[in-house]
């Protein structure tokens, strides 16, 4: 069966969506809150953020270190011959 996903900003389009599907015979599906989006990219599974994750922890390693994201790509992420 085809299947189509219709994103909307106003709440007034779901119902208008749903006023319709009575009539055309179409269904309209709802997504599940606990449903985790994943996207697929070059065979990699990529998950949402999660925002209960702590990185206070993490200050206390970088805090007064003067580090620059150019010179840790041209030092660290260097491929080797």
């Amino acid at each position: 069966m085809p299947e189509i996903t219709i994103r909307y900003k106003n709440k007034r389009t779901l119902e208008a969506l749903l006023d319709i599907a009575r009539y055309f015979d179409f269904s309209v599906i709802m997504p599940s809150k606990k449903e985790e989006k994943t996207i697929k990219r070059n065979g990699v599974t990529l998950l949402a953020a999660d925002s209960s994750v702590d990185t206070a922890v993490l200050e206390d390693i970088f805090t007064a270190r003067k580090l620059d994201a150019g010179e840790i790509r041209r030092n660290a992420w260097q491929r080797r011959k």
